[in-house]
């Protein structure tokens, strides 16, 4: 007995002594001392946080997220099973509040006051909202730490020295000095030469030092130099692979896109804005008359100009980039199919892109819109063929937009109002009317022996259809899809081979991102200069799932930069369309 009290003694003497020791020690491990050349460096990073806080309150971009929920997948690893998406003009004039992260009971607003309903529409649709945090957990993956980020409050670990794209980036280690609920916990990328984040890595600490993930999601922020000197949020990536809701395994991805930050602050107090009008041209002199029918056609050209103009002022359409992807990929496609059919227009058809990911289609006038979301996804020439031919034939069967458009009172109204007062979709029977058209357009062009390829893109849309509903349902114009889940183009689809995941020739639809970037601050969007790799296996595939973000981020130079850097996206297929020196778009290979 002797023998066994001496061990038990020494024990509970052990114990206690290192749970005494274990109470002064820090959460966290010790960080190495900076060098002064490194803690200089990190000292520039906290004042340009606050430049940057500054720049962001004076700006009103449009904030657009998608998420997707995904489950574990024995061949595909992980696929979507429903998704969420929203797009807010977020106005961060309103003010940063000077406080600490709260519970949500504790107070009624948070960091962005004037875009309250957004962000927490936002928190909402994240899951979020269950946990005590503020409702503007989500948007404030754009920051550090809006309160306090400095060296009284974190401790920096010195890393590395690493190249982002052109950009040399100093890398820390960052970790609170005190445990509280929304403090960064993470890595940041630091660039040499003015000290601004460009990229920051990690999550957000809890209230206590149990893990944070059932607060907080891990994310990617990325920023980039839009104008001389100015670095803003361009992009944030969040991912969960394990998370546990009741009995299911879960995991989520999000991508969070922000542009238009040259955009000026739309009238939100009033349904009146004022209308400047340039350059205008006095015709007064030109004696030619004008006929019932032309002047009909004109009617119609002024409401599409009229509703372009509102859509570009705010920032949903891209403006017009002479030379760019719209008219040395998109017009040219809409050459080919035009001039095979024998197609008449008095005035000149153009294609623009709608700036968001949901996948849409529409026409204004004799103006083709496409989003981005949708363009990204087309694997081939072809396909982005078939979704021309059908809005072609709305244009060709005179399926226009209501002529009130045509009064330009009619478009005076807030920047956010945008979906809820323009009309632009089409009704079943027109829809029908033209993708019966559509398939005759295509038969008679030079895409008629690739019309099975084409298929192939709605086979795999209405394949997903079914869990990616906000993702199919349009903002603006016309869904791919029937309310029934069924393909508009459901007989091109019919020509289709069977999908076959495991047949790595057959590219069915390409991961969101494949192909444009949007530029943040003036909205033109630019083709990917990008490497493309054939896929390795089912799981490259991806068809319009959400991806991480990279960029090769690079100084803006305004004499010879006109494009923010690509980021790297997921390969197309080796039949992708690309731009010819000729600035066509090249035939698919076969």
């Amino acid at each position: 007995m002797i023998f066994r009290k001496i061990p038990l003694t020494f024990l509970i003497l052990f114990l206690s002594v290192a749970c005494a020791y274990a109470k002064k020690q820090p959460k966290y491990e010790q960080a190495h001392q900076l060098t002064p050349e490194q803690a200089a460096l990190v000292d520039r990073a906290v004042a340009r946080e606050k430049v940057l806080i500054k720049n962001i309150q004076q700006r009103t971009p449009l904030v657009e997220t998608y998420i997707q929920n995904t489950r574990p997948d024995v061949k595909l690893y992980a696929v979507p099973v429903e998704d969420q998406y929203t797009l807010s003009r977020v106005d961060f004039g309103k003010g940063f509040f000077d406080k600490t992260y709260q519970p949500r009971t504790a107070a009624k607003h948070g960091f962005f006051k004037g875009s309250f309903a957004a962000i927490t529409g936002l928190t909402k649709m994240l899951g979020l909202e269950r946990f005590t945090y503020s409702t503007t957990g989500f948007m404030q993956m754009m920051f550090l730490d809006p309160t306090g980020f400095d060296q009284q409050h974190y401790v920096f670990s010195f890393v590395r020295r690493e190249f982002l794209g052109s950009v040399r980036t100093w890398v820390y280690d960052v970790h609170p000095k005190v445990s509280g609920m929304g403090r960064f916990y993470g890595r940041i990328w630091v660039e040499d030469q003015d000290g601004n984040v460009v990229r920051f890595n990690g999550t957000y600490t809890g209230p206590t030092s149990a893990d944070s993930s059932k607060y907080y999601f891990h994310f990617d922020s990325w920023r980039m130099n839009v104008q001389p000197g100015i670095w803003l949020p361009v992009a944030v990536y969040v991912e969960e692979t394990q998370r546990i809701e009741g009995t299911k395994s879960v995991g989520l991805k999000a991508q969070t896109h922000f542009w238009g930050y040259s955009l000026k602050l739309p009238t939100r107090d009033s349904e009146n804005v004022s209308v400047k009008v340039d350059d205008a041209v006095d015709k007064s002199d030109d004696s030619q008359d004008v006929g019932p029918l032309q002047a009909s056609r004109m009617w119609i050209t002024q409401a599409e100009n009229n509703v372009i103009d509102r859509l570009v002022e705010a920032g949903l359409v891209a403006p017009l980039n002479q030379g760019g992807y719209e008219t040395k990929v998109l017009d040219q496609i809409v050459v080919n199919l035009v001039v095979p059919n024998n197609l008449a227009f008095t005035d000149q058809l153009h294609t623009r892109i709608l700036l968001t990911d949901t996948v849409e289609t529409t026409t204004v006038g004799n103006t083709i819109l496409i989003s981005k979301g949708l363009i990204d996804s087309l694997p081939s020439e072809e396909a982005i063929a078939s979704v021309i031919s059908m809005e072609l034939a709305h244009i060709a069967m005179g399926h226009h937009i209501d002529t009130r458009y045509a009064f330009n009172d009619r478009l005076l109204f807030p920047d956010e109002s945008t979906f809820q007062r323009i009309d632009m979709y089409h009704t079943d029977h027109d829809n029908a009317e033209a993708a019966k058209k559509a398939i005759e357009y295509l038969q008679a062009s030079m895409y008629k022996d690739r019309m099975p390829s084409a298929g192939l893109y709605f086979a795999q849309l209405t394949d997903r259809a079914k869990v990616l509903k906000q993702l199919n349902s349009p903002k603006l114009g016309d869904s791919l899809v029937k309310a029934d889940g069924t393909a508009w183009m459901a007989d091109l689809q019919k020509m289709a081979p069977k999908l076959n995941w495991d047949d790595l020739t057959q590219t069915a639809a390409l991961p969101l991102g494949s192909w444009l970037k949007t530029d943040p601050w003036d909205d033109k969007v630019h083709m990917l200069n990008a490497k493309r790799y054939a896929p390795m296996n089912a799981r490259d595939k991806m068809p319009f799932e959400v991806t991480p973000i990279f960029y090769k981020l690079q100084r803006y130079d305004a004499a010879s930069v006109d494009a923010p850097a690509a980021p790297t996206a997921a390969a197309p297929a080796p039949n992708q369309p690309t731009a010819q020196p000729d600035g066509t778009a090249a035939p698919s290979q076969q």
